[in-house]
């Protein structure tokens, strides 16, 4: 098994990085997080214009074609940069969305757009009776002549705000609990009958809860097989849940960089704390989590991209589980060692912590995946 980058992955990644450390400072950071739509317009463009928005999509409609293993350098340099453009919400959910599920108009019409910085996507999917079950799903599209009224409340949908489209997912026959029996239709944002209430996540990202009353959409919004996206939506989520160990091994690897980095400088008892061995170890324990949770994170990338369904969600919950112990690790080693301040707003190391618990929680945390991982 090969998990060295090709020449392509290896000259994307240096681009990105350079990016992020010229243009993505973390005062930057902070100002694009607290003021107008919490990202920048002019960044997001800035991605597709390095081809950032199409590593994952086949070549046909624009893309590169590296799938899932072309993430793994975006999502490793999203983590390191703590970017906050919706590249998760509206490239890998919405994107992959479209690309697996859609017919070839809507391919078509959509993936060349969302490549080209245009056009943004979100995924309204999660209820707040459901958690971690993708099939517990009550909002309802009934049919109706020439299309469908759908009638529900989603929760925690990313990008929402922004988002030309919203995909969501709807119970178009079963019971409320079944794997059959649910759709995917794809919704203009400013379709009569959705509304918003947007907020601001403990990460520094936005999301939001969208209601869905008495929204009439015609039959060519749904995206896929009617009755039959099940399927589609785990294998999508997998995906996203893939990427997001990436992104964490980007967070993990900066919390260890700038812990070491300060044992370099702060002097207690006369000398530079880092000198002292109790401390070292506990480096060094930070590192070992990173090079595990990387080689997990790698594999589950391999993994979702060969598409067999019991590797793929064996080695996709490994990673995640494996994720939740980094954080304890990791996340609060370098809190503590940075003492007091390592819990202040003012300093990068306290949103690095807060980004990891909330990948820690996305798509399934520790405990649900400990639990899938056991059955498959």
């Amino acid at each position: 098994m090969n998990l060295e980058f090709t020449e392509e992955m290896t000259m994307l990644q240096d681009s990105l990085d350079k990016f992020l450390q010229h243009e993505y400072d973390f005062e930057s950071r902070q100002k694009l997080s607290r003021q107008g739509i919490g990202y920048s317009e002019q960044h997001w463009q800035s991605f597709a214009d390095m081809g950032l928005l199409g590593v994952a999509f086949d070549e046909q409609y624009g893309g590169f074609g590296l799938g899932q293993t072309g993430l793994i350098v975006v999502m490793e340099a999203i983590g390191k940069g703590l970017v906050l453009e919706p590249y998760l919400a509206s490239i890998i959910l919405g994107g992959q969305l479209v690309q697996q599920a859609g017919n070839e108009q809507q391919k078509e019409s959509i993936l060349p757009a969302l490549i080209a910085g245009e056009l943004k996507l979100a995924f309204a999917y999660v209820e707040r009776q459901g958690r971690y079950n993708l099939a517990d799903i009550a909002c309802k599209a009934e049919k109706q002549s020439g299309g469908y009224l759908i009638n529900g409340q989603k929760s925690v949908v990313f990008n929402a705000e922004t988002a030309d489209h919203i995909i969501v997912s709807a119970r178009t026959s079963g019971d409320t609990i079944s794997k059959e029996g649910i759709s995917l239709f794809l919704i203009d944002k400013n379709t009569k009958g959705v509304d918003f209430r947007h907020y601001e996540t403990v990460d520094g990202l936005r999301a939001s809860e969208v209601s869905l009353n008495d929204v009439m959409v015609e039959s060519s919004a749904l995206l896929g097989e009617l009755d039959n996206a099940y399927a589609t939506i785990e294998s999508v989520l997998d995906s996203a849940a893939a990427a997001i160990c990436a992104e964490g091994v980007g967070v993990v690897g900066q919390l260890r960089e700038k812990t070491v980095e300060y044992l370099k400088t702060r002097k207690q008892f006369n000398q530079v704390i880092g000198h002292f061995q109790v401390l070292q170890h506990r480096v060094v324990d930070m590192f070992m989590a990173e090079e595990q949770m990387r080689s997990l994170a790698y594999l589950a990338a391999i993994r979702v991209d060969e598409g067999q369904f019991d590797t793929r969600t064996k080695s996709v919950s490994a990673a995640k589980i494996y994720m939740g112990d980094a954080r304890s690790i990791v996340a609060e080693q370098a809190a503590q060692l940075h003492g007091g301040i390592g819990v202040t707003d003012e300093l990068d190391v306290a949103h690095y912590v807060k980004r990891l618990t909330m990948l820690n929680t996305l798509f399934g945390d520790r405990d649900y995946h400990l639990q899938r991982f056991s059955k498959v």
